[in-house]
């Protein structure tokens, strides 16, 4: 499948058009999320007034596994 194929998203992209495989409205709708000002000034104004936690890291405690004992059947 390649840049001819017109079920294909690339070749919904080289020929310019919009079907299932290359949906308009989730395009767009991700297009506003990326270049919407409006989040990246929430973003940093929320990253600036949270305090930052520090947290210290735990030991890994190591694991053995049990044997079963002899005499068990």
């Amino acid at each position: 499948m390649g840049k001819g194929d017109k079920k294909s998203k690339k070749g919904k992209l080289s020929m310019g058009s919009y079907g299932n495989s290359r949906k308009r409205s989730t395009i767009k709708l991700r297009l506003r999320r990326r270049l919407s000002p409006d989040k990246a000034v929430a973003v940093a104004a929320v990253a600036a007034a949270a305090p930052v936690e520090v947290v210290e890291a735990k030991p890994k405690v190591k694991r053995t596994v049990k044997k079963k004992a002899e005499g068990a059947e």
